[in-house]
């Protein structure tokens, strides 16, 4: 009896001490029953990844991790996790990616499948990657909005720079002048424009005079429609009688007479003709006019002593009464 106690004891202790250490094992995601497969894989960062944080596939869970230590070769980050679901179907081509898991920011691992590779071996090393999280995704907006915003300091500090070279104190007298100037002509023109609303109300009666009589001649010219059609209609019959007269071959008659003409007017100028000697010979003229003059001479002795030629011709009629015809 003692030593059946006894042995019931220890079974009850051992089944005891198997259900600690399978309830432990159970609480930190180790199932010592199951046949796993321990991978690996090497990170620069893990972003606070811990122990017992899951691996999924497909947002399926498939794995724990069990711990992450430092490789003092590479010294990088080497994550130690296990694949506890023997359908999963990993490769070495496989990626394995840290992501945030939930808004609470638990990180996990899934693993990215990718064609070409082949079934992994126990202990094997994959490659790991991280994904961009909120504050990479934040800075990657921010770096270029960073940009933009120094482009735009860097502009408006140009700008100010301008205005504090162009509105120095020269600068600021030509404007302060400069909008003097203005008012003035502003003024001016309020003035103009009381003169010409001054002289519209002064000047009313002539100007309805004169529209007066603009409307007179409009009613006469409309009253005198038929007079004016006809006039433009006879000026319209004397401009067809004149397109169809023989007045072209007038002109080209008169265009060939004054061409003669000129042909005429050449030669005596050059000497040619008859007229023309008698224009352009010197000696010609001179003896003209020097027979002008004894003519003149002539009938000036004539008229004063005129019984000195007639005596002349009387005694010549005298011995030849008879003259032959």
């Amino acid at each position: 009896m003692k030593h059946k106690k006894q042995i019931r004891t220890g079974i009850v202790v051992v089944v005891a001490l198997a259900l600690f250490i399978y309830g432990f094992n159970f609480l930190k995601g180790r199932d010592i029953f199951a046949v796993d497969l321990d991978l690996y894989a090497l990170y620069d960062h893990v972003d606070g990844i811990t122990q017992n944080n899951t691996v999924q596939i497909n947002g399926f869970k498939v794995g724990t991790i069990r711990d992450v230590t430092l490789d003092p070769k590479t010294n990088k980050l080497m994550v130690h996790f296990i694949i506890t679901d023997n359908n999963a179907i990993i490769t070495d081509s496989s990626e394995c990616q840290i992501f945030s898991d939930g808004l609470m920011g638990l990180k996990s691992i899934k693993i990215i499948s990718h064609s070409g590779g082949k079934p992994v071996k126990d202990k094997a090393v994959l490659r790991g990657t991280n994904e961009s999280g909120l504050k990479d995704q934040v800075s990657e907006m921010v770096v270029p909005l960073k940009k933009k915003l120094e482009g735009l300091v860097a502009s408006v500090d140009s700008v100010v720079q301008v205005f504090n070279a162009v509105l120095n104190q020269s600068a600021r007298n030509d404007l302060i002048a400069s909008f003097a100037s203005i008012k003035k002509s502003l003024t001016t023109f309020e003035k103009i424009s009381i003169n010409l609303d001054d002289l519209v109300v002064t000047q009313s009666i002539r100007f309805s005079d004169i529209l007066g009589k603009i409307q007179s001649i409009s009613s006469n010219l409309a009253s005198n429609n038929l007079p004016l059609s006809k006039a433009i209609n006879n000026f319209a019959n004397i401009s067809d009688s004149i397109s169809k007269s023989k007045l072209k071959t007038v002109i080209d008659s008169a265009s060939s007479i004054m061409s003669r003409t000129a042909v005429i007017m050449d030669k005596i100028n050059t000497g040619q003709g008859s007229m023309g000697l008698l224009i352009n010979d010197k000696k010609l003229y001179e003896g003209l006019n020097k027979t002008t003059a004894d003519l003149d001479a002539l009938i000036l002795d004539l008229k004063a002593n005129p019984k000195r030629y007639f005596s002349v011709f009387g005694s010549g009629n005298k011995k030849n009464p008879n003259p032959t015809p």
